[in-house]
């Protein structure tokens, strides 16, 4: 019953967070195109529900000149592709935004394990066979508001499957309260660079 609860309230804030959001989403458009050459919305493959492929929209963030079907993480200097703008938009999570639109279609939840481009294959792996895929990817989840990019692959899709195996109405309310956190205090932001590789670079030094 709660699955069905959840794509209504998941169509109902999508359509009114983007009409009050459209003069927000006019001003981020200007201010993108100013600061880089490139359309301001970007578009990329991603893995959703039950492993079927679709487009997920964002606010771009980085140069035209970045690779366009890699995660950020998985870029040897990620820092050098994001534009000025897209270092604000990615720290307060504006750059998310656009994704009302595939909350809308149907493509995303609000909450859910976030959407992983086909090649992060590690992570792709590990969700499949915890069975994080059994619900629609979100905007925010479990494993954002327990680390984001601070977590490794492995825990990750722990977090994802968790997720996926507990929906309830609590836990969406819990990790709707702690995203709103770690969005004003940017915890968990780490472009390209997790603990998980800090650690084995503090192994390789000790060598």
């Amino acid at each position: 019953m709660y699955g069905y609860v959840k794509r209504g309230a998941d169509a109902l804030f999508s359509v009114i967070g983007l009409l009050l959001l459209s003069p927000l989403f006019l001003l981020l458009f200007v201010l993108i195109r100013l600061d880089s050459k490139g359309p301001a919305i970007f578009r990329q493959q991603r893995v959703g529900r039950n492993g079927r492929l679709f487009m997920v929209y964002k606010l771009r963030t980085m140069k035209e000149s970045a690779p366009s079907s890699v995660a950020t993480a998985e870029l040897d200097n990620p820092v050098a592709y994001i534009t000025r703008v897209g270092r604000v938009l990615r720290k307060t999570s504006l750059d998310e935004l656009p994704q009302l639109v595939n909350v809308l279609r149907g493509d995303m939840s609000l909450i859910g394990p976030r959407p992983l481009v086909p090649g992060e294959k590690d992570i792709h792996e590990a969700r499949a066979e915890l069975g994080a895929y059994g619900v629609r990817p979100g905007i925010t989840g479990w494993a954002q508001v327990n680390g984001r990019d601070c977590v490794n692959p492995p825990t990750k899709a722990a977090l994802d499957a968790y997720y996926a195996n507990n929906v309830s109405f609590w836990l969406d309310i819990k990790i709707i309260a702690f995203s709103f956190l770690c969005v004003l205090t940017a915890r968990g932001v780490r472009e390209g660079v997790t603990e998980f590789d800090e650690e084995i670079d503090e192994r390789k030094k000790s060598v």
